[in-house]
């Protein structure tokens, strides 16, 4: 979401998760590093600063908000797994 409460993306619209590796740079800085302290099972609101969310701005999808530059924006995230951790393992 935008500060205004506008959604400008969403995997769950989508029906699918969003599949990335973690550090890789293939998502915002701020996204992997609030995802970084999480378990699988796990759900967080993030906040992110405008510098470590789309400095440069975003133009999103047709029908959806652009993001400017350096501005703030918020993930609900929800964590579904981790390849390689089973989730019985003590």
């Amino acid at each position: 979401m935008v500060p205004s409460g506008q959604i400008f993306d969403s995997s769950l619209e989508k029906g699918l998760p969003y599949l990335f590796r973690v550090g890789s740079g293939q998502v915002i800085k701020g996204l992997d590093e609030g995802l970084l302290t999480m378990k699988a099972g796990g759900k967080r609101r993030l906040y992110i600063p405008g510098p470590l969310a789309f400095p440069k701005g975003l133009v999103s999808a047709p029908g959806r908000p652009r993001v400017a530059p350096n501005s703030p924006v918020v993930f609900d995230v929800s964590l579904e797994y981790i390849p390689g951790l089973e989730s019985d393992e003590e």
